[in-house]
């Protein structure tokens, strides 16, 4: 167990460090803004995690697994540089469509912050933290992700507060991003190739990744959702004002997840490991446990917190905060099931449909709700997606518990 104690100090810590800052930036930017400026902003930020799941593609969960289990530096250097390709050429579509979104979505006068807002989340898309997952070497995590964010957010904090002006943190972001994404290659990929220089080889790459990607695509939906949807269909900013600061906070509470997911991932995985099934038990039962903590925390402190960091005025409502907290327990619970059994076993198909079919029901909800001017129900929409996600997911999984390391297998 020391060993993956050692990795779980590693991936909780640095991604906690990166998200200091940041966790304190949007308080700033909370009172900086009014409501309408404070759900616009936030919106944009949850559109941006969807334009990063995009391009992304795959990568997240296919490519710890083939880093994991490539035999030299050369293969890791291979995987990198086609990942950096493809995702350069995703990001050339996913920037500009998602900047119209986030100008159709935000209020008058905060459409440049939440443009760019959503641009510094979106370009969490090029990390390359699951490289370092499938090394299982944190410190990739702390030079090339952790310190360029850091310090994005460090620099920006006071000029916000000075100049009143949010646009800044998201450029400060992209210059940190592009550098630090240009050093990792130069460091980890093949020399020479980082670059698409013939786009269509490049898409052939990205095809046949395109049943794993929409399995991202569709959980990302539904759980960027709720604030944009919010902010679109209720008339009144400060309604969804309260609902924007109990989003913030499950999302900050989300890289908990994060971080037990990636610690369990490659060590579940390992294939001379002699009790994998103990190993994937373990993971389960941490899952579960990170959950309950995280939705009683939620439920109990939402409110609370949100009045500390974001102001009275954006205050989270209680039954809002409960919602949220059901989304958290299920989302972490399902994280396992997802990364370290199905998706290794090759059934992605299960997943795919399973996710596409709670997120159809959680959209669905959540519009009428917002419609309704039930923001609390918007909340309940995610709440249902995820508990589907979870109760559909956990028969086919279950019988996935090997005695031994899983195989790579296929679904037909």
């Amino acid at each position: 167990m020391k060993p993956v104690l050692l990795r779980l100090a590693g991936f909780t810590l640095l991604p906690l460090l990166a998200l200091v800052l940041p966790f304190l930036l949007l308080p700033v930017i909370a009172r900086v803004v009014g409501a309408a400026g404070w759900s616009s902003i936030t919106s944009g930020q949850a559109i941006g995690v969807f334009g990063a799941t995009i391009i992304l593609w795959s990568w997240n969960i296919s490519g710890p697994v083939a880093i994991a289990r490539s035999h030299s530096p050369k293969d890791r250097a291979s995987i990198y540089s086609r990942s950096i390709r493809t995702r350069i050429i995703i990001a050339l579509v996913v920037f500009p469509l998602m900047s119209i979104i986030v100008a159709l979505v935000a209020h008058d006068g905060y459409r440049l912050d939440a443009i760019t807002m959503a641009w510094a989340t979106a370009l969490t898309g090029f990390s390359p933290a699951w490289f370092g997952i499938g090394t299982g070497q944190p410190r990739i995590l702390a030079i090339y992700d952790t310190l360029p964010r850091f310090c994005g957010a460090l620099l920006s904090v006071p000029v916000i507060v000075v100049t009143g002006q949010i646009w800044i943190y998201g450029v400060l972001s992209l210059l940190a991003t592009i550098a630090a994404s240009i050093a990792f290659q130069l460091r980890f990929g093949e020399a020479g190739t980082w670059f698409p220089k013939r786009p269509g080889k490049v898409i052939q790459e990205i095809v046949p990744e395109t049943g794993t990607a929409a399995i991202n695509f569709a959980g990302s939906a539904y759980a960027s959702s709720p604030v944009p949807i919010a902010t679109a269909t209720v008339p009144v900013a400060t309604a969804t004002a309260g609902f924007a600061s109990a989003d913030s906070i499950y999302r900050f509470g989300l890289f908990s997840v994060v971080a037990v997911g990636n610690t369990f991932q490659s060590w579940t995985l390992e294939g001379s490991a002699e009790d994998s099934r103990r190993r994937h038990a373990v993971a389960l039962l941490t899952h579960l446990a990170l959950g309950a903590v995280g939705a009683l925390g939620l439920g109990f402190l939402g409110p609370w917190a949100s009045a500390i960091l974001f102001s009275d005025a954006n205050k989270a409502d209680t039954v809002t905060s409960v919602f949220y907290g059901i989304s958290f327990f299920f989302l972490s619970a399902s994280t396992p099931l997802i990364r370290n059994l199905l998706i290794p076993a090759g059934h992605q198909r299960t997943v795919l449909l399973w996710t596409g079919m709670s997120a159809a029901a959680g959209v669905v909800f959540m519009l009428v709700a917002g419609l309704s001017t039930n923001v609390p129900g918007v909340a309940l929409g995610m709440a249902i997606s995820e508990a589907l996600l979870f109760f559909g997911l956990l028969a086919p999984a279950s019988r996935l518990l090997p005695a031994k390391a899983l195989p790579i297998s296929v679904d037909r």
